[in-house]
């Protein structure tokens, strides 16, 4: 099959003929119809993560099933499925309590084994992992669900709790910032979206935010405080880094809640946050790792309502090669929305 392979740390991704997967037991093989592009994807790249190497990337995908190994049990070959970034080993009691997403022997595609950036793709635990598409949702549409989608519904409504009426501010309006824009609008909430891009922010005000701010400098603490009375209830780093990090903190009010989505690696030591207002002010501080399929029901019920609308997030379709072009420089990509990988292209 055809596949984005990286040979090595921070070396430029190819695209060549490779190996096709072989259904494990318990797993099955998934005909990729789309996958999406996603600053994890650049991380595991940069080295960020402890990759085999080469390494076939892509962790946002859905598909047709086309082999299922023995000991599947719930699904068949022709089954139109997606699948969280993080599946679970179906044997453990986190998986067995629904939270497969911190599951201690999990699997990632695209990090602990081959991912997506390719024509097909081989998933673990299928029964505990896959989740089927619903007739009126598109492959590329599922895809965008996988990782910053999911991660942003579960990290609002299941970790932050987020109530009708709160104020959350949402710093970086890439693809999981500006999910979680789309998403705390359909909760109920008002919205002050962060970037240092205005093409971006301009589509945060699409998607319903009340405010949005250039992060240029500016003071966002204060500014966020002026906007929404003393600060937001629920504030979320959609980035990754120091700056990021500590803009959501600062932004909060008294008793409020942040939740970290944005990965922060190590950079001279580890990442440094403003503990000191986290204490003083009582902040909590929250870690959202992606949704299990037990949960993506609630989700989909909202999609298929139209309450919440995942395609709209789409910027972009492009092929493997020019996937393959876009990795290493997708950190600082000016991207409004989310890019959408079709290996058939």
């Amino acid at each position: 099959m055809r596949a984005v392979v990286i040979d090595g740390v921070r070396s430029q991704p190819h695209v060549r003929e490779v190996a096709a997967p072989v259904a494990p037991e318990g797993g099955v093989v998934v005909q990729v119809k789309a996958t999406g592009v996603c600053r994890s994807d650049w991380h595991a790249w940069a080295g960020h993560d402890d990759i085999a190497w080469p390494h076939v990337p892509g962790h946002e995908l859905a598909g047709v099933i086309s082999e299922v190994g023995a000991g599947v049990e719930r699904w068949q070959v022709g089954d139109r499925v997606t699948v969280p970034f993080v599946c679970g080993c179906g044997r453990c009691s986190w998986c067995a309590a629904g939270e497969a997403q911190v599951c201690p022997d999990q699997q990632q595609p695209g990090f602990t084994h081959w991912g997506s950036f390719a024509e097909s793709v081989a998933l673990h635990a299928a029964d505990t992992n896959l989740v089927a598409i619903p007739e009126g949702v598109d492959f590329a549409t599922a895809a965008s669900l996988g990782c910053r989608f999911a991660t942003a519904y579960r990290a609002l409504v299941a970790r932050a709790r987020l109530t009708r009426g709160e104020w959350v501010t949402v710093v970086g309006a890439g693809g999981v910032g500006l999910s979680a824009v789309m998403i705390a609008k359909a909760l109920g909430a008002h919205v002050v979206a962060v970037d240092r891009n205005p093409e971006a922010l301009a589509v945060a005000t699409d998607l319903g935010a009340d405010h949005t701010l250039i992060a240029d400098g500016r003071d966002v603490e204060a500014a966020v405080a002026e906007l929404t009375g003393g600060g937001s209830h629920v504030a979320v780093d959609a980035v990754g880094s120091e700056q990021t990090c500590a803009d959501a903190i600062l932004s909060l009010r008294r008793r409020g809640r942040h939740v970290q989505i944005g990965l922060l690696p190590p950079v001279d030591g580890h990442p440094r946050a403003p503990m000191a207002r986290v204490i003083g002010w009582e902040l909590d501080l929250l870690g959202s790792h992606g949704m299990a399929a037990v949960d993506y029901p609630g989700m989909l019920a909202l999609i298929e309502s139209g309450a919440l609308q995942p395609q709209r997030l789409i910027e972009r379709t492009i092929d493997l090669e020019e996937a393959a072009t876009l990795l290493p420089g997708f950190d600082t990509a000016i991207v409004a929305g989310l890019t959408i990988v079709d290996p058939a292209l």
